[in-house]
């Protein structure tokens, strides 16, 4: 009998201790590879190598990620999150500017769950929000990878910050107007015009992005408008690749009109107040860069990773 005992009461504490593992990790093998953390749901892929954490754009959510994802979680842990009010992920219901909450969910969520000094790759507003981050955190990541996202958007560096506080303002009312017919469209038009290449990608593509929260896709859309993160990029003393994609009929004519070299020169000024930054053009390409060059543009990560570590 008290062998029998004996045997019950180490089964129980290995239940206990192997439950408190899991609790503890919500991320190890067998539990779920998703969480919630704060404002943002986070993806694991991958389980062993540096970490990687993955930012969508406008809308977006880990699907605009998948060929990274599938190429990188042979050799690192690789976290895709989705930001509050995307792909299905519900609007916070405090309210408040997102950008903050995003900034201090992903601060919060590094400093808990123990994941090591990850490299931030960020694509047009999660660009935005990881050179933010990196401005504010640089003790907390190893890199930053900024695709087609920058610290002021392109062109308003030309106005004061009265006229760019108005234009997102009146952005932001435009937009929340939309109903969701009109989001669809508008996605649709801007996917094919702007965001890829291959129009039949464009089309898929605009039918994910259509599925967030127009209110959230607005509110974001006139918080990265009104924003110039630029003076803060003096404290993001981490290594900085920003990837300028460029497609040469898309700035041929008219008042873009300009150089691959130019385009990847304003990029460059934009962020000259970074001490670690550099600016790699991938061409032909546009907004959506690793859909529309998905080889080149692996090549390109894959050596700043290599860089950093």
């Amino acid at each position: 009998m008290r062998s029998f005992a004996r045997l019950v009461h180490v089964v129980g504490s290995a239940l206990l201790v192997a439950s408190f593992l899991v609790g503890a990790n919500a991320f190890a093998a067998g539990s779920p590879q998703t969480i919630t953390s704060g404002s943002l749901k986070i993806e694991r892929h991958g389980n062993h190598g540096s970490p990687i954490v993955l930012i969508p754009g406008l809308g977006g959510g880990p699907w605009v990620w998948q060929n990274t994802i599938d190429n990188m979680e042979k050799n690192h842990v690789v976290y895709a999150l989705t930001l509050a009010g995307f792909d299905g992920m519900p609007m916070p219901k405090q309210g408040g500017n997102l950008f903050d909450l995003a900034d201090q969910s992903l601060g919060n969520w590094l400093q808990s769950a123990h994941i090591g000094k990850p490299i931030l790759v960020g694509h047009s507003l999660g660009a935005t929000l990881a050179l933010r981050f990196a401005s504010e955190h640089p003790e907390l990541i190893a890199g930053v990878v900024a695709v087609d996202g920058l610290p002021l958007f392109p062109g308003m560096d030309r106005v004061s910050d009265e006229q760019r506080k108005a234009m997102a303002t009146m952005m932001q009312k435009h937009m929340t107007s939309f109903t969701p017919e009109q989001f669809k469209a508008e996605q649709l038009t801007y996917m094919r015009q702007t965001g890829m290449i291959d129009q039949e990608q464009a089309e898929h593509y605009a039918f994910l992005n259509a599925r967030s929260d127009i209110q959230a896709t607005a509110q974001y859309m006139a918080e990265d408008l009104s924003s110039d993160l630029r003076p803060g990029l003096k404290n993001a003393t981490v290594p900085i690749l920003e990837i300028s994609p460029y497609k040469e009929s898309d700035f041929s004519t008219g008042p873009m009109k300009m150089s691959e070299q130019q385009k990847a020169d304003y990029y460059k000024s934009l962020l000259a107040n970074a001490p670690n930054a550099k600016v790699v053009s991938i061409s032909p390409a546009r907004h959506f860069v690793m859909l529309d060059q998905p080889v080149k543009f692996q090549q390109v990560l894959d050596q700043f990773i290599a860089s950093v570590h």
